[in-house]
């Protein structure tokens, strides 16, 4: 019997992580076209296209996950169809946006062509933000993959938390991203202090926000994991992760603001760097100790990832304080 629930498990993870692993070039285009949108001053379109995809996969984990009402029983496979669904449908908003909705940068095909010195360019400038993505794209995957070793319920459980958290820091990340834009701006007029004086209002600015943030998560999480689901297990398991992951907001706030100011000055493999190491060597080993060795189960991998992202802030701050940004030239 244990035989046939571990093979299900396998087979549940195979097809989650190759449909995550497909819909890898869904994400990057997101997160890409959002960069434009920014770049152009339009942040408030980036974050309606996040809001859009996020609010998708929130609705549709629990439907697709548990088979409520018409949709399929799916379980785990579920929760990265609707993590897919919700990306691909952002995504053509995003281009609907780029040709049609015509906004500060508008496309057409007529125009379309390639330039390969210009696209040589962009490809050093963005291979550390392809690897920062696929890292943490990874990383979720692995931490998922540990989850499930104590049933669909508690990876539904964490699911919905994750989501519901995704959504909570869209106003941070737009923030960060301000930053970023920051420090690139302040940087091509000479002005590396005027940066860094920028970065630390904005990740003192994003560091009380999500603060307050965690705060109202850490004290009532129920209620916003009950808007989505009943099951007691299920519930119970998204109320500890939500309140204990929101315990690092604080931490993360300001991680986020340090890793953003090092790709806006040019230093993409900078945060590829500090991603690898609190990521891949901290989160995922921490994760599934805590989780199986120390017996802490799925509470081991949340206590895991709030680690992991404040020794993630912790490094950035000390590369930051080093100040070898400042010297970047895009």
């Amino acid at each position: 019997m244990l035989m046939g629930a571990s093979t299900d498990i396998i087979n549940n993870m195979s097809g989650y992580t190759r449909i995550m692993l497909g819909g890898n070039s869904v994400i990057m285009m997101l997160f890409i076209i959002n960069a434009i949108f920014r770049s152009a001053g339009d942040a408030a379109i980036a974050m309606r296209v996040l809001w859009i995809g996020n609010i998708i996969n929130i609705v549709l984990d629990p439907c697709l996950i548990f088979g409520l009402g018409p949709f399929p029983e799916l379980g785990v496979k579920g929760a990265a169809i609707a993590t897919t669904t919700g990306r691909g449908i952002a995504v053509l908003y995003q281009f609907y946006l780029l040709f049609f909705g015509r906004k500060r940068i508008q496309l057409s095909l007529k125009r379309l062509g390639i330039n390969f010195h210009v696209i040589g360019k962009l490809f050093r400038l963005s291979a550390g933000s392809i690897g920062q993505n696929l890292i943490g794209t990874t990383s979720w995957i692995a931490l998922v993959r540990i989850i499930s070793l104590f049933g669909s319920e508690i990876v539904a459980g964490y699911t919905i938390a994750i989501r519901i958290i995704s959504f909570t820091l869209l106003p941070s990340w737009g923030i960060s991203n301000a930053a970023s834009t920051l420090v690139g701006q302040n940087l091509g007029a000479k002005r590396p202090d005027r940066a860094e004086r920028a970065v630390m209002i904005t990740g003192w600015v994003n560091m009380v926000l999500l603060g307050i943030i965690g705060l109202v998560l850490v004290i009532f999480p129920a209620p916003f994991i009950r808007l989505f689901i009943k099951d007691l297990v299920v519930l119970n398991a998204g109320i500890e992760c939500l309140r204990i992951i929101s315990i690092g907001f604080i931490a993360y706030g300001f991680g986020m603001v340090l890793v953003n100011s090092f790709n806006g000055a040019g230093d993409t493999s900078t945060p590829l760097k500090i991603n690898v190491f609190a990521f891949w060597m901290i989160e995922i080993p921490l994760a599934w100790f805590l989780a199986v060795k120390a017996d802490m189960r799925e509470e081991g991998v949340f206590a895991a990832i709030v680690i992991a992202e404040s020794i993630m802030t912790l490094t950035a701050w000390l590369v930051f304080r080093r100040g070898k940004w400042k010297l970047m030239q895009v």
